[in-house]
Order: structure tokens, then sequence, then C-alpha cells
């Protein structure tokens, strides 16, 4: 772990409709200096993701920005009526060089807050995880035209696992699973918020 506290890293979550838009938008974070690589997924959420977030798509622009500010001026500027999510790091658990590509991205809540101690557990046993290149503790953030109609209590709690492998998205889905489980065996209960397979990388 870092502990360096506020890291300027994240993900933009993008609803990719094919609109003006999720046009402009693609566009936009294509030519920006602050997206490093840029993605597109799609989203599968739990049935505790769907009851925050019951209005999504299934195509998402998954962009990794390292200025959080710029990122949030940009999708600030093509707001749409489905939610675009800004997963923002504060802390991150670890990061390994690997040559498979990313394929799944999946982010977690924990249900009742969390310790230093509780953090470096999870950073021990998912280190352990092969797949996982990178971990990381962060901040949810939302833009969208819709008020949405119940607020997210866990913003501040989120945890996201990078996995790369050469594997489906179904066997990696479970690999998750597996880790989660393992993770709660300590104590730590991690909950499920959505998994984001990507197809295709754009940039």
């Amino acid at each position: 772990m870092s502990g360096s506290g506020i890291v300027d890293g994240g993900y933009v979550c993008a609803p990719y409709l094919h609109n003006e838009s999720s046009l402009k938008l693609k566009e936009s974070l294509e030519k920006s200096e602050h997206v490093n690589s840029m993605y597109f997924a799609t989203a599968t959420f739990s049935e505790d993701g769907n009851a925050y977030f019951p209005s999504h798509t299934n195509t998402y622009l998954l962009a990794r920005f390292n200025d959080q500010k710029l990122a949030l001026d940009q999708i600030n500027k093509y707001k749409q009526d489905r939610p675009t999510f800004v997963f923002s790091r504060y802390d991150e658990f670890f990061e390994r060089f690997t040559e498979k590509k990313l394929n799944l991205i999946s982010v977690y809540y924990l249900d009742y807050g969390h310790s230093e101690s509780d953090l470096y557990d999870l950073a021990l046993i998912v280190a352990k995880r092969n797949r996982v290149r990178r971990a990381e503790c962060g901040t949810l953030h939302m833009s969208s035209t819709e008020t949405p109609k119940f607020t997210f209590p866990y913003c501040d709690n989120l945890v996201v696992f990078e996995v790369s492998s050469d594997n489906t998205h179904q066997s990696d889905n479970k690999y998750c699973e597996k880790t989660r489980k393992e993770v709660a065996r300590k104590g730590i209960r991690l909950t499920n918020l959505l998994n984001l397979s990507v197809i295709e990388k754009i940039k």
C-alpha cells in the first residue's frame, strides 16, 4: 500500500449510447493527454448495484485517467440521462507488470467502512492472486442529467481490481468471486457492485 493519501488517477465509465453526447465524449477522451488508455466494455451490475443504479446500459466507454479534476470537467460537458461513473483512487495496494491484456475490472464496496488493518489484510490476500495486476481503493462520483432516486451510501468505500488474463470473462468473474470469499474469511465484507468486461481497446 502506498499510504500516500489522495492519488490522482482512476477510471471514467461512461454509457456509450451512439448519441451525440457519447460520441463527443469518446472523441474528447481519445484526444485527451490525461487519459492513458481507453476501452469498450460491457457492464454487469450485481443485484446490490441494480438497487442503486437501475438506469444503466450494456456498453460503456472505459478510460483510465491520471487527472481527476480534468476528467470530471470533461464528462460534465457531455452529461447523459444514464449516469457516468468516475472511480477515483485514494490509495493503491499494489501494481504488477504483466504482458497479458486487461480483461476485467471488478468493483466492490466495503459495507462497514474500513480500518488500516483491514486494508492491510485485504492487500496481502489480493496480492497473492496473480491475475490481479492492480488493486486500489477509492471513491465514486457520478455525472448525469437525472437525479438518482437513492443515494449510494458507500461512495468512499470502493475497492477496485484490475484483472489481466487470456481467460474468458466468465472465468475471471469466478476468479474475483473466489478472491472476495478469501477476503471474507478474514472478516472483511466486500460486496460486488459491478464488473466491466473489456471488449476492445480503443487507445
